[in-house]
């Protein structure tokens, strides 16, 4: 009898670890597959998005190559940022049906001159002068600053200036490194007197270096100001200029060579 009732309790105790052991392996299990997956979902967080490179015809490729971009998408955001840079109206740009017919006058945006004093400059120069690079853009911005006349802001209509810049010609871009391009530009700043139409005609002739970078969208698109988009708009072509120089019209262009010397553009536009 004794030996029957110790059987039976070995038994017992032998399913009993049993048991224990089947839930502390599957337990294990589990705690490897969440931490597989923690570890996946990082690398998703940290993995750069997809390059989608537009083409001419405007229709998005997945490019495996991060650096590559589109030549026609190049030129056509010099265009742009440049335009926007040196187009000063005096005023914002309409945001409702009313401000089209009635904009609002721009109140311009303070910087630091070349010579320690502080001058207006646009807020669409402002807004398009984050399509430059980080470390070039305050100079930039400066020299932009000590161009811009104090007449833009002019409140007396008989004082009021304007400034628009021509674009004659945008040349194809010549990769100098990957990622990086050399785009000739030849634009004339054209400024005009609203009270007499008077104008002031500067050839504005520039080598804008660009290179790719990343872009991350703002997160809170639906909750940001109009400014707010405009500015994360600016890089959403995944460029940015990193330096202007002064263009000599030569024949570089046209045979493609990047290494051949150029002695009108050994000088920075602002360095």
């Amino acid at each position: 009898m004794t030996n029957l009732l110790t059987r039976k309790k070995e038994q017992k105790i032998s399913a009993i670890t049993i048991f224990a052991i089947a839930t502390f392996s599957l337990h294990f299990l589990v705690l490897l597959i969440l931490l597989s997956q923690g570890l996946n979902t990082r690398k998703l967080s940290l993995r750069k998005p997809l390059n989608f490179v537009q083409t001419i015809d405007g229709q998005p490729i997945n490019n495996l190559d991060e650096l590559a971009r589109d030549p026609q998408t190049i030129r056509q955001f010099v265009s742009k940022t440049m335009i926007s840079i040196f187009n000063w109206s005096g005023t914002l740009p309409p945001q409702t049906i009313e401000e089209v017919a009635k904009p609002k006058p721009d109140p311009g945006i303070l910087v630091r001159t070349p010579n320690g004093g502080s001058q207006k400059v646009t807020t669409s120069s402002w807004v398009a002068s984050f399509a430059i690079s980080e470390d070039f853009r305050k100079g930039f911005l400066s020299v932009v600053a000590d161009m811009t006349p104090p007449e833009v802001f002019a409140s007396n209509s008989n004082q009021v200036m304007t400034a628009q810049l021509v674009i004659k010609r945008v040349y194809p871009p010549v990769q100098i490194a990957p990622g990086q391009w050399r785009v000739g530009m030849v634009a004339d700043l054209i400024q005009k007197k609203q009270v007499d139409g008077q104008r002031l005609i500067t050839p504005f002739n520039k080598d804008l270096l660009v290179r790719a970078v990343d872009y991350f969208p703002y997160p809170l698109s639906t909750n940001s100001t109009a400014l707010q988009q405009a500015i994360y708009s600016s890089r959403t072509d995944k460029l940015e200029i990193y330096e202007i120089r002064n263009l000599c019209l030569i024949d570089n262009y046209k045979n493609g060579d990047s290494n051949q010397a150029d002695p009108c553009t050994s000088n920075s536009f602002i360095r």
